[in-house]
């Protein structure tokens, strides 16, 4: 896929505000900090289509991008950051639940896992969520090129482990790195093979 256009399009502060559209959605979240503007930047090849900060957190509504004017990139807040309240914290997880259980053309969600950590209990939760409620979605390890290849291997069999510890079987999963352009083409390759699928479902 090649990206001709790629443009904010608005803000909302819940799924009931979200604009009526008929075409394919793909959400993109992670715990906070885990690089997921700078994927998106990289993704649709624009430097600052998604804002990026040191500061973990600035992401608090569902921001959507239309890309090629075909399809939406849909934004999510990230989930595991501390220094908000209580209040806040609840107020984002009813967002982005309601989003992912209730966008009907929802087609997948990138779950953005840093590739430099050990597992985290948030991320297994969050997937664990995922599962239950039957969303689909997709893991995509970031951050490849901040350590050497023996602990991201070391660190993604460990996530991996801790997974089938619940799960048959593991999600798809890509390895990406903003800084060096890694994953692109296979992330945009897999979204455009889920374009055609719902434009079959949607002729039929």
């Amino acid at each position: 896929m090649t990206i001709h256009t790629a443009d904010y399009s608005a803000s909302f502060p819940s799924v009931n505000k979200c604009p009526n559209t008929e075409i394919p959605e793909y959400a993109f979240i992670g715990r906070s900090n885990v690089g997921k503007s700078s994927l998106i930047n990289m993704l649709c090849e624009r430097k600052k289509l998604a804002l990026t900060s040191g500061k973990p957190g600035k992401t608090q509504m569902l921001n959507y991008f239309i890309i090629n004017k075909l399809w939406y990139l849909v934004d999510l807040p990230g989930y595991g950051y501390a220094k908000i309240s209580k209040v806040k914290r609840e107020s984002f997880r009813k967002m982005i639940e309601g989003y992912l259980q209730r966008r009907n053309n929802l087609q997948c969600t990138f779950l953005l896992i840093d590739s430099n950590v050990s597992p985290q209990k948030i991320d297994i939760e969050f997937i664990n969520w995922l599962g239950e409620a039957r969303i689909p979605f997709v893991i995509v390890y970031t951050k490849s090129d901040k350590s050497k290849a023996p602990e991201l291997k070391k660190n993604i069999e460990a996530f991996q482990n801790r997974l089938l510890e619940t799960w048959h079987e593991l999600p798809t999963q890509f390895h990406t790195s903003a800084n060096k352009r890694e994953g692109r083409d296979e992330l945009l390759e897999y979204i455009e093979g889920l374009n055609e699928k719902f434009a079959e479902w949607k002729g039929n």
